[in-house]
């Protein structure tokens, strides 16, 4: 797959706007591989509650630790951001914030409301972590009407050592509440860790279960050298071969390949879906 470029310049002048107003992005935080090709698009998965996680995925390259106080006017600098870029559908992430009371629903709710207030017709997003699995948290933020609400499984039961503090069967209950409360959910699983192909199928049937819509396939790459080792690469047939068996286990709508990620296309696949 052939990646757009955007230019030095044109990079630097956007993370810099974002800088202006405090702001994170998954792209940067993450170390996201699309980066170029999503900022080229003036495209960006915002982070929310900034960009220190309570947990300590041996995935990830955000930062872990002790996190800063929520900024309350964070909704409000991203909707000024977001009407800069003239985007019509934007997808909110956030870092685990178990230190608070509510886990950051709140604060997810606040924002997902200021921007649809704000920009009229805006399609929002939201891929959220798993608030300790607590039903009235998942209350919060569903009350402000996202499009989309996204939950990543990330990985294969067996493989949930890379997940500390994380619950394989608890992540499906949080996509399975918000399905049953009438919203499209979407999930995500990186390939290359170490799982088997009949862990990954059993993967697609849980999610069938669960009537989960929407599943991204990626391939693991490690971000920093303290980071899990990539066990195996897939190939793009490889990627195709999954695919179709997400979409013959009952999902509705699969994307997958090297560099697909959670929100990668995310308005595409919305709009596909719909």
């Amino acid at each position: 797959m052939e990646k757009k470029r955007i230019s030095l310049a044109q990079l630097d002048n956007l993370k810099k706007s974002f800088k202006r107003y405090g702001l994170h992005t998954v792209c940067q935080s993450a170390k996201c591989p699309n980066i170029n090709e999503c900022f080229k698009n003036k495209t960006a998965t915002f982070m929310i509650l900034g960009d220190v996680c309570t947990r300590n995925c041996a995935f990830c390259a955000t930062s872990h630790g002790i996190p800063v106080n929520v900024d309350k006017d964070e909704p409000q600098k991203l909707a000024e951001v977001i009407k800069n870029l003239g985007l019509q559908y934007v997808v909110i992430t956030s870092v685990t914030r178990d230190d608070l009371p509510d886990c950051g629903a709140e604060h997810f709710k606040n924002t997902v409301e200021v921007l649809k207030k704000e920009i009229p017709g805006l399609k929002t997003e939201i891929l959220v972590p798993d608030f300790k699995g607590i039903e009235k948290n998942i209350d919060i933020v569903l009350a402000s009407g996202p499009d989309v609400f996204g939950h990543n499984v990330e990985t294969v039961p067996s493989l949930y050592k890379y997940r500390k503090g994380a619950d394989y069967e608890r992540s499906l209950k949080v996509l399975s509440y918000a399905k049953k409360k009438g919203f499209i959910t979407k999930t995500a699983l990186m390939l290359g860790l170490g799982e088997t192909e009949e862990e990954l199928l059993n993967v697609f049937k849980d999610l069938k279960n669960i009537n989960c819509d929407i599943l991204t396939i990626g391939q693991y790459l490690k971000p920093l050298k303290d980071n899990a080792d990539v066990v195996k690469e897939y190939c793009e047939e490889e990627f195709e071969y999954f695919k179709n068996k997400a979409l013959e286990a009952g999902i509705k709508k699969c994307v997958a390949g090297r560099y697909v990620r959670s929100s990668y296309f995310a308005e595409k696949i919305f709009r596909e879906k719909m």
